[in-house]
């Protein structure tokens, strides 16, 4: 596990700490160990935490269920609030689009392994398909499916009931 204490980022030159990863993380199929070299700042009241990750991880596709390597290169830019997140916070900080806030909630560090970890989860693609000429698998239809024990059911004939 990769911690990063608050300390070391407030005492480091210029309140800025660089962070490389090398690791496999637990939970995600990992074909590569996840590679990220980050740059931790002080902000005040925030910890800001920019870089770049890059993986390749093992997927199913959702056509044809064979697996195959997905290639993942993404920044990162995620905020940290050192305190609990008040309404009536002395400074305003404008956050950018996309960018979120996890609140420390007086925390003495930072996780680096569960920040990469939840960047990777998010970063999956929501339809993973291995490729554009994917035709996907044959799967049973209606009409090919042969259930002897459902043969009852094809002579039913239902009479509509009298008002």
């Amino acid at each position: 596990m990769c911690n990063v204490l608050i300390d070391t980022i407030e005492n480091a030159k210029n309140k800025t700490v660089s962070v490389d990863f090398d690791e496999i993380i637990d939970g995600i199929d990992c074909v590569t160990p996840v590679q990220a070299h980050l740059q931790l700042q002080s902000l005040g009241e925030f910890i800001e935490v920019k870089g770049n990750v890059k993986t390749i991880v093992k997927l199913q596709c959702d056509r044809c269920l064979e697996n195959f390597d997905y290639k993942l290169d993404f920044d990162i830019d995620e905020m940290f609030a050192k305190n609990a997140l008040l309404e009536d916070y002395g400074q305003e900080y404008e956050l950018k689009d996309g960018q979120f806030v996890t609140d420390l909630n007086g925390a003495e560090s930072i996780d680096i392994y569960d920040l990469l970890y939840q960047s990777v989860i998010i970063n999956l693609p929501n339809q993973k398909v291995c490729g554009i000429n994917c035709k996907g698998k044959d799967f049973p239809t209606e009409e090919n499916i042969s259930d002897p024990r459902l043969d009852v059911f094809k002579n039913i004939q239902i009479q509509p009931k009298n008002k």
